[in-house]
């Protein structure tokens, strides 16, 4: 029997994350609950064995798995799901929280929650924040005396996007970040350019709105949205449904994490860690997998509260044992 998964919300990242335990054998999918209509998504399930809760009933089928993954979005979800799921299962729960500036708040409401249950709670475990914030780790530990610069995209963001359809009046939207190529070049060549936000990215809306609503308005609320667009150059888009069903359906991604620096007797060094991604929440649900598995095997050796990947052992990733990572990987 594998680790037994919970997915608790069903969208886009949900469903990554069903994919990537399918490439698992380690690893069960034992439930997902959501706030939809249970019946339209076991309709979508190869497996209708499956099944599929409405996410108010999740504290009465706790027994089911052995970890959540929480697939909500990081505006308003994660904040208030994970702690929620912690509280209600008393086992560990993975999230992808994804907004920089409030991380810090979200650990330590996590931490104080996983603490009194006795539980691991896993935040931020994506690829950014995650995967490239461990590259940045490892640069910045290894070139002491450099920049770090991180690039996003040209892609879809997940979480922009989330949030420019909470704003009342949005029917939908798609966020394309966009890197600014001269900024990267600059980097790759090792001239260690001081940069401000605008200078590294754009930011491109496609926003449907719904019958009546007021485009100069949402426009005026999305360029303004701290945290989100405020500090870059973003451009908004107003078109109908079917142009984004046609022209923006995929959820590609991608970018880089460079640190230019140098070593101790001079010498230009750079580090470039790139992602290019044909889905992004797929790879992300891949994440959350190799996390969760973790966030397992911590809580089954006697470990409490929040964790990031920075404090995550890479072994305990692996489905692979010590021996075998040292003899294939090492």
């Amino acid at each position: 029997m594998g680790i037994k998964i919970g997915i608790y919300g069903f969208g886009n990242l949900g469903k990554g994350v069903l994919e990537a335990i399918k490439q698992n054998p380690d690893m069960e999918l034992a439930a997902i609950f959501t706030r939809r209509n249970p019946g339209d998504i076991a309709s979508q399930l190869e497996n209708k064995e499956i099944p599929v809760i409405p996410a108010k009933n999740y504290e009465d089928y706790v027994y089911k798995f052995d970890v959540t993954i929480a697939c909500g979005g990081s505006a308003t979800d994660l904040p208030e799901h994970t702690p929620m799921l912690i509280e209600k299962s008393h086992k560990p729960v993975v999230d992808s929280f994804d907004t920089h500036a409030k991380i810090p708040e979200h650990y330590a409401r996590v931490d104080e929650v996983a603490k009194s249950a006795g539980t691991i709670g896993v935040i931020s475990a994506g690829w950014d924040p995650g995967t490239f914030s461990l590259n940045r780790l490892y640069a910045e530990a290894i070139l002491p005396k450099g920049n770090t610069y991180t690039f996003w995209g040209k892609g879809v963001s997940q979480g922009h996007s989330d949030a420019i359809r909470r704003i009342e009046g949005v029917k939908d939207a798609r966020q394309y970040t966009i890197p600014i190529e001269e900024a990267v070049n600059r980097v790759r060549n090792g001239e260690n350019p001081n940069l401000t936000t605008r200078e590294k990215h754009l930011r491109e809306c496609f926003v449907v709105l719904e019958e009546g609503a007021d485009g100069a308005k949402i426009e005026a609320e999305i360029k303004n949205m701290p945290n989100y667009f405020a500090d870059y150059e973003t451009t908004v888009h107003f078109i109908s449904e079917e142009e984004l069903l046609r022209e923006h359906s995929t959820l590609h991604h991608g970018g880089n994490v460079l640190r230019s620096g140098v070593t101790g007797a001079g010498n230009k060094a750079v580090i470039e860690y790139k992602l290019n991604l044909d889905s992004n929440p797929e790879f992300t649900g891949a994440v959350l997998v190799a996390v969760a598995r973790a966030a397992y095997r911590m809580n089954k050796n006697g470990e409490s509260g929040a964790r990031t990947m920075f404090s995550i052992a890479p072994e305990l990733m692996s489905p692979l044992s010590e021996e075998e990572l040292i003899k294939t990987l090492l």
